[in-house]
């Protein structure tokens, strides 16, 4: 979209060009074919010789002017006259003035920060955000992209790194007093109890469902000389023991379950300030992860991730949309809220560019000469007409017109002297 701009700006130019050199070259010859035909006039009178006087003045500064445009970008009538064609001449030159030009006006560190300050960022962050659409556009956007980016992420060994990165995270951090934080925090609003109780269900239903197994483990570890009766008397009693103990931990007001939750209390302190049990928790997750299906798991996870986040971007009411909707207002108006974290965001935004345009502000000055070092002398001379010829053909066209003004004044005063 901008290079069709850039294109159709271009074209405009170059018709506005062709149209005003139309226009004075029209004045020139205007004023030629008057001058040529006053001539042939018999007996001239005084108007006669007045608009000869004007026309041969127009001529003459139509052509002055003509030259002097024409000298700028290329040598009239291709005459090697001495000083023309200035422009391709100068090329070089013009370059380092205008890399030098740019580095001096618009890169110096003071201006740029007093242009960030007029201008107030985060003052239009806060509008543009805060604008109706904008965080359902802006989402969307982000939406659109993200499948394309996540796609192209297939490198193996880029999931073997982030399953690597995801180990030696969970290796560096300490997860016990995390886990005894959340435990205790369990604890503390009573969430811990439906947990424990379906826990402890799931335990009694195991020990239900597999009364003939238990029959048949203790069978295998009798002597022979014990009767089966035995055995499945035996088996029978530990899986009541066991039944008896988990239907009393269901039950909020028994000793056990009350001795039970005094322990996980103890359990969620001990994660938190005890440093053997720490340690243990700590020593316990260092053997899991050197486990290989472990290490499988974490290297397998992040194909997991970018499926689910694959199959949530798909769908027109995914989490992810609405999250980032949610957050983009949320940002709009945390920051129309906090002054202090707006005048944060602007220092922040102002030391961000200038240290991108402190260490290469000389360098983009270079960068904008050596640019115009390559480009040959036509090219820089085509390119500055285009830009600016328009307007210097009206310098033509004034030029006839003031010279015919002035050699009518003359004409006039020379009359009036006689």
């Amino acid at each position: 979209m901008t290079d069709q701009t850039d294109t159709d700006h271009e074209a405009g130019q170059r018709r506005l060009l062709r149209r005003n050199r139309r226009l004075a070259t029209g004045l020139l010859l205007f004023a030629a074919s008057l001058f040529v035909a006053l001539r042939f006039v018999p007996e001239p009178g005084f108007w006669t010789l007045l608009l000869r006087a004007a026309s041969e003045a127009a001529i003459v500064g139509a052509l002055a002017d003509w030259f002097a445009v024409t000298a700028l970008f290329r040598r009239p009538l291709g005459l090697p006259i001495p000083h023309t064609a200035i422009i391709p001449s100068n090329k070089d030159r013009i370059g380092d003035g205008l890399g030098s030009f740019v580095e001096r006006n618009f890169l110096e560190p003071s201006l740029v920060v007093a242009k960030l300050r007029s201008v107030d960022p985060a003052a239009r962050l806060v509008r543009w955000l805060n604008a109706p659409g904008t965080a359902e556009a802006l989402a969307a956007r982000l939406v659109a992209t993200m499948p394309g980016v996540i796609r192209s992420i297939e490198d193996r060994e880029l999931r073997d790194f982030f399953g690597r990165a995801l180990g030696e995270q969970l290796r560096g951090t300490e997860v016990a007093p995390v886990i005894g934080k959340v435990l205790g925090v369990l604890v503390a609003s009573g969430q811990h109890q439906p947990l424990l109780e379906r826990a402890v269900a799931w335990a009694l239903d195991l020990v239900d469902r597999n009364q003939g197994r238990l029959e048949a483990m203790v069978g295998q570890r009798s002597g022979w000389w014990i009767p089966k009766a035995i055995d499945r008397r035996v088996a029978r009693s530990l899986s009541s023991g066991a039944h008896d103990y988990l239907k009393e931990l269901l039950d909020p007001a028994s000793p056990m379950r009350i001795r039970m939750e005094l322990a996980i209390e103890d359990l969620a302190r001990d994660l938190q300030d005890d440093a053997d049990t720490r340690a243990q928790v700590e020593a316990a997750k260092a053997r899991l992860l050197d486990q290989p299906e472990i290490q499988a798991w974490l290297g397998g996870l992040w194909d997991e991730v970018r499926r689910i986040t694959l199959h949530d971007l798909e769908r027109p009411d995914g989490r992810t949309r609405e999250a980032l909707v949610t957050g983009l207002r949320s940002l709009g108006s945390a920051l129309e809220a906090d002054p202090a974290m707006r005048a944060r965001l602007n220092a922040s935004i102002e030391r961000l560019a200038l240290d991108l345009i402190a260490p290469w502000r000389r360098g983009i000055g270079r960068f904008i000469a050596e640019v115009v070092h390559g480009w040959d002398a036509r090219t820089v001379s085509d390119r500055i007409e285009t830009a600016v010829g328009s307007d210097l053909q009206y310098v033509r066209i004034s030029g006839t017109i003031v010279a015919a003004l002035v050699g009518s004044t003359l004409f006039l005063a020379t009359r009036l002297i006689e």
